[in-house]
């Protein structure tokens, strides 16, 4: 069923979990996102960048509503890291039930100006708004925009900033970074630092970046408090891997038909993992 990214997260704000956001760039991962989800029997959010909705294009969005609507999960369709008030608006017009506006690398002012813009707006069409305050790590072309290290969530402004903004959940800065993590640092997220967050704000709180960071870190940080995971870089490599695998030198070897299905189960491996440490498995039936 397709809903809103509210109606998903609040649920797991409530019930203390995680909901995968999967990054899809294509039909291939997207059919194989759904079908491990329902297989699973967790909630989804089908997290499409812009530059992403550019390559797939404005009609497999329509698909992708379609299939939403006829799934046995919730499924809310998410535009990730919308940079503009235009963007927004275009993601609406395109059927998204779900939007983030991200005005991180703005000054604090700023940030919650255009945030304020989207959500108003957005509200009015039953659109779910997602804004981010403090800096996510970035750190290769590929990866979404990031900053040269992490400027972490400062409490105080994280109270500001929703007060003042009315979004519906908010990314924070405790200690990711946007594509494969740096090989000279250590990933480490600031625990004690999201419990004080989510203490004072008490919406559904969003991690962007956790690719490299430990997976007791992750399991704990969705106990705590986090109640949606980006997750892009991981399910993209084992997509990709095995069709290197599976291509390998031999041109005959070109049907889609016949190289796709081998990347689809190898990325659900991954995902399968995903949605059983962020404690999301089975909780479809809370909605």
């Amino acid at each position: 069923m397709l809903t809103t990214g509210k109606a998903i997260l609040d649920v797991a704000n409530e019930h203390s979990f995680a909901v995968p956001a999967f990054n899809i760039s294509d039909w291939a991962m997207f059919k194989g996102i759904v079908e491990i989800s329902e297989e699973t029997n967790a909630p989804l959010i089908v997290g499409i960048h812009p530059d992403e909705v550019r390559h797939i294009g404005r009609e497999m969005i329509t698909g992708i509503i379609e299939r939403s609507h006829n799934s046995s999960v919730p499924i809310a369709i998410h535009w990730d890291h919308g940079a503009t008030y235009e963007q927004i608006l275009q993601a609406i017009q395109y059927g998204f039930t779900s939007v983030m506006i991200d005005g991180s690398l703005k000054p604090f002012e700023d940030n919650i100006a255009i945030t304020k813009k989207v959500t108003d707006s957005a509200h009015v069409l039953g659109v779910s708004v997602e804004g981010e305050l403090g800096t996510i790590g970035g750190n290769d072309s590929y990866a979404e925009a990031g900053a040269a290290e992490i400027i972490y969530t400062d409490p105080d402004d994280a109270v500001t900033f929703v007060e003042q903004t009315g979004v519906d959940s908010l990314a924070v800065a405790i200690g990711t970074f946007h594509g494969l993590y740096p090989a000279h640092l250590k990933p480490e997220l600031k625990l004690d630092l999201l419990k004080e967050i989510k203490s004072r704000v008490q919406i559904p709180l969003v991690l962007h970046g956790g690719s490299g960071n430990p997976d007791d870190e992750i399991r704990e940080a969705a106990r705590i408090g986090i109640n949606k995971i980006n997750i892009s870089t991981d399910i993209k490599i084992a997509y990709h891997n095995k069709m290197r695998e599976v291509l390998g030198n031999d041109q005959k070897v070109r049907e889609p038909n016949a190289i796709q299905p081998a990347c689809i189960e190898a990325m659900k491996v991954v995902a399968a993992q995903k949605i059983e440490l962020f404690g999301a498995a089975g909780k479809g039936s809370l909605y």
